[in-house]
């Protein structure tokens, strides 16, 4: 994991295989932005498609269920086929 914003280094909440250190299981990861939820099926993508970029959803979880705190919850979304990674998302 880099723990870079995906908001400020790649715009538009873009998220390439290469910004989420190239995980290889399923889970949930902390970033300085928050949590991000990464799926099988997100996983196979990015496989397939190496420079896959997924736009980030985000969502609001309560920290627990008595408290009223939010914390920045995303998962991936739809997602574009890049031919060629910037050198920043290498």
């Amino acid at each position: 994991m880099t723990g870079e914003d995906p908001n400020d280094s790649v715009g538009q909440g873009a998220a390439p295989w290469a910004l989420v250190g190239r995980v290889t299981e399923p889970g949930r990861y902390i970033f300085t932005f928050g949590w991000l939820t990464i799926t099988a099926d997100d996983l196979a993508i990015w496989q397939t498609y190496p420079n896959a970029a997924f736009t980030l959803l985000r969502t609001l979880t309560p920290v627990t269920e008595t408290e009223a705190e939010m914390v920045d919850e995303y998962r991936l979304g739809t997602f574009e086929l890049r031919e060629h990674l910037s050198l920043s998302e290498k």
